[in-house]
């Protein structure tokens, strides 16, 4: 089949979510100026520079009516810190709660039974079982194009200045999945529980 963007699909959901996969998910905590915490995951994630380790992630439409900025997106440009908690197999069930559209001042962790961890060099606070986190300050933000009703489509960008580790889900120095169990998101309601991997060596262009 074949559809223009701007036209009806004629399928029960819109396929472009199931295309692009599987999306790492970026379960991101943060605080407003009044100390505020808010937590919540986000599918439009990932990693794009190495040096020095950049992330991004795009919030599209909002939480609420007006067309207004999500929690999160708001926070991060008046605090300019985030951080980015791995999402695993065993707190699925958090994940998914931290997600409820709650009123900005609410607090995802307490709704989703999450203990607080203090961060090293930012301020919101980690998820305190997740065993990978990323602390985070904003380097910038991106207005995407939107369809002008929906609430804006934003990139958030940042730079990561502290990576924390739990060696529990370390192999020999490297980071082991299996340990790990990380969780990514599929397109519909669907989800995926990364286990198994497998290796291969990037080819050399030899001359002549």
């Amino acid at each position: 089949m074949f559809f223009p963007t701007d036209s009806p699909h004629g399928l029960p959901h819109n396929p472009f979510n199931a295309i692009v996969l599987p999306c790492p998910i970026g379960w991101i905590s943060s605080m407003d100026g009044a100390g505020n915490v808010n937590l919540a995951p986000y599918s439009f994630f990932n990693a794009v520079a190495y040096v020095p380790p950049q992330v991004m992630f795009a919030a599209t439409g909002a939480h609420d009516h007006g067309g207004r900025f999500k929690d999160t997106v708001r926070n991060i440009e008046e605090t300019r810190e985030f951080v980015v908690n791995i999402a695993t197999w065993d707190l699925r069930e958090a994940v998914n709660a931290s997600s409820v559209n709650a009123p900005h001042g609410e607090d995802e962790f307490d709704y989703a039974g999450l203990e607080k961890a203090p961060s090293e060099l930012v301020a919101p606070p980690r998820v305190a079982r997740s065993p990978v986190h990323l602390e985070c300050v904003h380097s910038q933000t991106v207005p995407l194009l939107d369809a002008g009703n929906g609430g804006p489509n934003t990139a958030v960008f940042g730079k990561v200045i502290g990576i924390h580790i739990d060696d529990a889900v370390m192999t020999d120095g490297l980071v082991d999945i299996a340990k790990l169990r990380p969780i990514g998101r599929l397109g519909y309601r669907d989800y995926v529980h990364v286990t198994e991997r497998f290796s291969m060596t990037r080819p050399v262009w030899e001359d002549g």
